[in-house]
């Protein structure tokens, strides 16, 4: 049996990645590439999942990605992940996609993404992971919704 490992607070696990958008990342009308900011969010919440863990992690699973507003070239796209589920070895996390004008400020939410992931060990197989602990009655909430998109997950078997 392993050890277990001590909880740790969500915030722990923030992480926050910003990129400028170039031509290289739009189609003909200026509007950066869907898939693009998939992989800016796939690699937002696998940090925000590594820093949780201590260890590697892979993708298992991604939630419904409903993109609300276009980014543009020229953008600063951010994008804010943190963990907000653990299991006794996958990790939800929460990403955030903000869209931000650099030269008048102006932000837009384009989008949040929740995935899923699992913690490996050096051989690569699953691996236990620790606990998550809320600190806030915002961060219970959230905890409470995770769960349930978890259960939902399970249930629909297309997850685990």
């Amino acid at each position: 049996m392993t050890e277990a490992l001590p909880p740790k607070p969500i915030h722990t696990s923030r992480v926050s990645l910003s990129q400028l958008m170039q031509p290289e990342h739009a189609n003909t009308l200026g509007n950066v590439h869907g898939g693009w900011i998939m992989k800016l969010v796939d690699e937002a919440g696998a940090l925000a999942c590594m820093r949780h863990a201590q260890r590697r992690v892979v993708t298992v699973a991604v939630d419904s990605f409903v993109f609300r507003e276009p980014i543009k070239i020229g953008d600063l796209v951010i994008l804010n992940a943190e963990v907000s589920y653990v299991g006794r070895t996958s990790l939800e996390a929460e990403v955030q996609v903000v869209a931000e004008n650099p030269i008048s400020g102006e932000r837009t939410h384009t989008n949040t993404a929740y995935l899923v992931y699992v913690a490996l060990d050096e051989e690569g197989h699953p691996t236990h992971v620790p606990q998550l602990l809320a600190e806030t009655e915002e961060e219970k909430q959230r905890m409470a919704q995770a769960v349930r998109r978890q259960d939902y997950r399970l249930k629909q078997k297309s997850f685990g």
